[in-house]
């Protein structure tokens, strides 16, 4: 018996495509990248990007779980904050690596934390001369600079059985990343996506990476006294300044102070000096202004480390402007700073100019908020130091200062000194910033342009003119 074949000429061979899932966009965007595999090491690269315009991230802190008994032999463009190969000498590694040589081993943790390298370090032979390294954890926002709202480290991994394989690729699981002063992220699992494209070393043709998973963080919104920053409000038509909130910033200490009062009105030289010498102050004013009993048990401080003041300084026809006043009351120096006011409804058409600070207005959805950055040569937010007379004199708060500018031609309907004036939303470096629950109160003496002292001392000029007269 014979059988003959013949070839099928409709016959189309189906091509087999691993299809991924699309790319995500996150407020902070994290890409876990397998440049080479072999059976039992990998190398990875890490990349951070961040995407928000209001975020942002100071002497980041990246840490990840290791599912399956991996260790990091070597890393470049950043760092692991503990260097100690002894939990590889008596774990699972150590015993099926028997000839291996853990000494240089950079990290054998489950759970390690990695920090970028300081600017010094950018063109270290061994552990430098990446891109987008060595910026001592600094994220910008992309509006400040694109190239620095980008993060990359290396490393070399190890796999133990029953991984031994260049195809068997398990990234790390629960990543978290943190900053100082910076809002908080909440990070979800890595996502198999598409292979990464880089420019080829040699300089010609694209080069992609063996597999890559993303991981999208977000930004969480601060819990009720447990944000990083606070604002107090006030107004030229109100004596009295409204403080940050009572513990806007955690409290830890109450056996001396009440966490739940409401915080006491204060006179506007108050802002200038540490919540520690406000006390006398704060009672002074209450008797000069009639603002009832001081509570036995004094409302607890803000304890936050920066503070910022939002005055509405004038209100005419034809416009309005306001004052924001940035103070750093801790010890650390804000290199290249940001804040950013979001307006109620549509307040923020009437933006006209920052003055003293480098501001602009964000297009399409974030249209409401007026971003503002130091001009050059002012991009310090500079920490609290010691007064004149360091023994008698109070500590002085870092500060920067500037006027915002309003028209009223494009926002005619607006309240400004019912409360439109005054900003929903505060940030300070991405930290969405505690507000104060209401706004600042009418005073009778600021109702006139010229208040009421003015206007006694006419009356008693009138009194004794007329006295005379009659005599």
């Amino acid at each position: 018996m014979h059988v003959c074949c013949k070839r099928d000429p409709k016959f189309k061979p189906k091509k087999v495509i691993t299809k991924f899932m699309p790319r995500r966009y996150g407020d902070l965007s994290i890409t876990y990248d397998v440049l080479s595999a072999f059976a039992n090491r990998y190398q990875a690269q890490v990349t951070i990007d961040n995407l928000n315009p209001l975020g942002r991230l100071d002497h980041w802190n990246l840490t990840w779980e290791w599912m399956r008994n991996e260790f990091i032999n070597t890393i470049k463009g950043a760092h692991t904050h503990k260097i100690d190969p002894s939990e590889c000498i008596y774990g699972p590694q150590g015993q099926y690596y028997k000839d291996f040589d853990f000494t240089p081993v950079i990290n054998c943790q489950k759970k390690p934390i990695i920090s970028d390298l300081p600017k010094e370090k950018e063109n270290d032979d061994k552990i430098g001369k990446l891109p987008y390294c060595c910026r001592n954890g600094t994220l910008l926002s992309p509006i400040m600079n694109e190239t620095e709202a980008r993060s990359i480290f290396q490393m070399e991994v190890f796999k133990l059985p029953p991984d031994l394989n260049r195809t068997a690729l398990n990234p790390p699981q629960n990543w978290k990343i943190v900053g100082t002063i910076n809002p908080s992220y909440t990070c979800g699992p890595p996502v198999r996506i598409d292979p990464s494209a880089f420019p080829d070393p040699k300089g010609i043709g694209i080069a992609t990476a063996v597999a890559s998973w993303q991981i999208t963080c977000n930004i969480t919104r601060p819990k009720a006294k447990a944000a990083k920053c606070c604002v107090s409000f006030s107004a030229y038509y109100a004596e009295s300044v409204i403080p940050c909130n009572t513990c806007a910033c955690g409290c830890e200490q109450t056996s001396k102070c009440d966490a739940n009062k409401k915080p006491l009105l204060l006179p506007p030289e108050a802002l200038l000096v540490p919540f520690e010498n406000r006390d006398l102050m704060a009672k002074a004013w209450s008797n000069i202004k009639h603002l009832g009993p001081m509570p036995k048990k004094p409302p607890c401080p803000d304890n936050c480390g920066v503070s910022i003041n939002w005055h509405v300084d004038s209100n005419y026809k034809t416009g309005w402007t306001a004052r924001i006043t940035l103070f750093n009351w801790g010890n650390n120096v804000f290199e290249n700073w940001f804040s950013a006011i979001q307006m109620k409804k549509d307040v923020a058409n009437g933006y006209e100019n920052v003055y003293s600070f480098n501001g602009t207005k964000l297009p399409k959805e974030k249209s409401n908020t007026i971003f503002m950055q130091g001009l050059p040569g002012l991009k310090f937010l500079v920490g609290e130091v010691n007064g004149t007379n360091p023994n008698k004199d109070p500590r002085v708060p870092g500060k920067q200062q500037s006027i915002i500018s309003f028209l009223k031609k494009n926002t005619p309907h607006i309240n400004v000194d019912g409360g439109d004036g005054f900003p929903s939303k505060v940030f300070f470096n991405g930290e969405e910033c505690a507000l104060p629950p209401e706004f600042p109160k009418s005073t009778a003496a600021f109702k006139s342009k010229f208040g009421v002292f003015p206007a006694v001392l006419l009356v008693v000029l009138t009194f004794l003119l007329l006295t005379d007269w009659l005599h």
